[in-house]
């Protein structure tokens, strides 16, 4: 029997950083149970006020009133322990883009989890056929791909694998609408349709700046002017972070094995050189 939206009472999310907290923030404001899981406690207290951070903001503008607030504060658990999802319905998991941990989690959520739940990914790049495969129900994995930030970005790109239901995408799809959202559906490739078209157009402006093409200033400054983007695309590169952007930009590389999905040697050297972007203080612009 295929599963059904209405059905879904209580949503574990694996990870407690920036998106995890995010989606559990959609996720409880969406009236579902949510059961926050990372490894540590520390983890989880981070994460725990990421969302208190993003709630207040919401209040402060009168987007949401006090009551609101506290239901969705009330609706979400924390937990280190992978037993604890024994009666999850769904679970999102959206832990840092590392394969090897990737597998590490499906396999503990395979032997936790019913033979029901869907296990749904937010990765934004890597292959989820190769994640699905390390559970013995590779049918039920799909891609949930949520965009920074959760709360506020509308777009969930929902991922379909060579072994992905068509019951577990369709199921993916209008769970994602009931979040409010606006899904688009996709296939297993490097980047999916976003980071497919953006991550390139990135590298582009870094290879521009790398070849005196213009300034940082004017190089972002002619794409928002010239393109009608909200951001230019360097100082986007310093919100994604640069080691983010040459991971992906690495993986196209390796899963297309065609030349233009080589990285800028410039991007390259400047995250040898740990200047990240606005995480570190230092990318393409000064943050400190």
């Amino acid at each position: 029997m295929s599963k059904k939206v209405e059905d879904i009472k209580k949503v574990a999310v694996v990870g407690a950083g920036t998106m995890g907290s995010g989606i559990a923030q959609v996720v409880a404001s969406n009236d579902r149970e949510v059961l926050l899981v990372d490894v540590s406690d520390a983890a989880l207290d981070r994460g725990m006020q990421i969302i208190e951070k993003s709630l207040g903001r919401l209040l402060k503008k009168e987007a949401i009133s006090q009551e609101e607030n506290d239901l969705v504060h009330n609706r979400i658990t924390t937990t280190t322990k992978f037993e604890d999802l024994g009666d999850v319905d769904l679970v999102i998991e959206a832990v840092f883009e590392d394969m090897g941990v990737k597998k590490e989690i499906y396999n503990k959520l395979n032997n936790v989890t019913r033979e029901d739940v869907v296990l749904a990914t937010n990765t934004s790049s890597l292959p989820i056929i190769e994640i699905a495969v390390s559970t013995s129900k590779a049918d039920k994995v799909v891609g949930m791909h949520f965009f920074n930030p959760a709360p506020v970005m509308k777009l969930v790109e929902i991922i379909k694998t060579l072994a992905t239901s068509d019951e577990t995408a369709q199921f993916a799809y209008d769970f994602a609408l009931a979040l409010g959202k606006e899904p688009v559906m996709t296939k297993d490739s490097p980047g999916f349709i976003v980071n497919r078209i953006l991550i390139p157009m990135l590298n582009e402006a870094v290879f521009a700046y790398q070849d005196g093409v213009g300034t940082p200033e004017d190089i972002d400054k002619a794409m928002k002017l010239g393109t009608n983007q909200p951001i230019g695309p360097l100082a986007l590169v310093d919100l994604i972070g640069l080691d983010v952007t040459l991971d992906v930009m690495d993986t196209f590389y390796r899963e297309f094995q065609d030349s233009k999905f080589r990285a800028a040697p410039l991007l390259r050297q400047m995250v040898r050189a740990g200047w990240l972007g606005r995480k570190t203080g230092k990318g393409f612009f000064d943050y400190s």
